[in-house]
């Protein structure tokens, strides 16, 4: 599989993509990225998003999923929180967190304990830094990238990469789908790098008030389509949808991907699980 089975299945889950093989790119020295200069030409400006003081979650939320994957149930739990707003070398910017550890009896097979952080900008919710805190069946992997701007001057220390405008990472595209006015929106898209490859999302609401009943409660929600696109051709092998509760904090209540190595669904636990 390349990664492991929770992260594959976490970033999937997220909108992001499923990584194949080859080096992290992009790292140390700033230098316009292959990646971005194929997506200059055909990438649009994302969609706007909710401004800082109407953005629907807050500090110190957190939201609790149990994550089950081909035949197996509970087989890892996923927790998304928001445990700070901050400066981040001269910039506004929210911190969302995302920890996932595989259960019994999947975790006989991989035992995986997983954290990602995600830092971004408070307005444009674009990604200024992500982190990937991994411990991989016995293995750790520990990396912190800055996301740069095409024509942007770099701020902290490296490693960097240089991205394209508007830019998001695997945790920060999720809180940017929750702050889109849907209502308004008919498509949201955004450049997604997840760490070692640039894919462009697009997102499109297919449903408006959906029942859904998960184990935190029944709720109506709007049913949202992701799809992936790399070098101008959709990754076809890969289907996410996310469905937001239609409340203030539009919380994502499921998630349902069909992956190649098995379809996985996700479902928010009641509060305190």
């Amino acid at each position: 599989m390349g990664k492991s089975l929770l992260l594959l299945t976490f970033v999937a889950l997220l909108a992001a993509v499923y990584p194949g093989t080859g080096s992290l790119p992009l790292l140390g020295a700033a230098r316009t990225s292959p990646q971005a200069h194929q997506y200059k030409a055909s990438s649009s400006k994302a969609e706007p998003v909710f401004t800082k003081a109407k953005v629907p979650f807050r500090v110190g939320e957190i939201l609790n999923y149990r994550v089950d994957w081909a035949a197996f149930t509970a087989a890892a739990s996923l927790r998304l929180s928001v445990p700070e707003q901050r400066d981040l070398y001269g910039q506004d910017a929210w911190h969302f967190r995302a920890t996932a550890h595989t259960l019994s009896p999947v975790r006989t097979l991989f035992a995986i304990d997983d954290q990602l952080d995600s830092y971004s900008d408070t307005t444009s919710l674009e990604s200024r830094q992500y982190e990937m805190y991994l411990n991989e069946m016995g293995k750790r992997q520990d990396q912190v990238l800055r996301f740069v701007p095409i024509g942007e001057t770099a701020r902290g220390p490296g490693p960097y990469v240089i991205v394209l405008a508007g830019t998001r990472d695997p945790v920060g595209v999720l809180y940017a789908l929750r702050s889109v006015d849907w209502q308004r929106t008919q498509e949201f898209r955004a450049p997604v790098y997840d760490g070692h490859r640039m894919y462009q999302l697009s997102a499109k609401r297919n449903a408006a008030n959906d029942a859904v009943t998960v184990a935190a409660g029944n709720f109506s929600a709007s049913r949202v389509a992701v799809h992936l696109a790399q070098n101008g051709k959709e990754i076809s092998y890969i289907n996410v949808e996310i469905w937001l509760a239609n409340d203030e904090a539009h919380t994502p209540v499921q998630f349902q991907a069909q992956l190649p190595f098995g379809n996985v669904r996700a479902e928010l636990a009641p509060a305190g699980q």
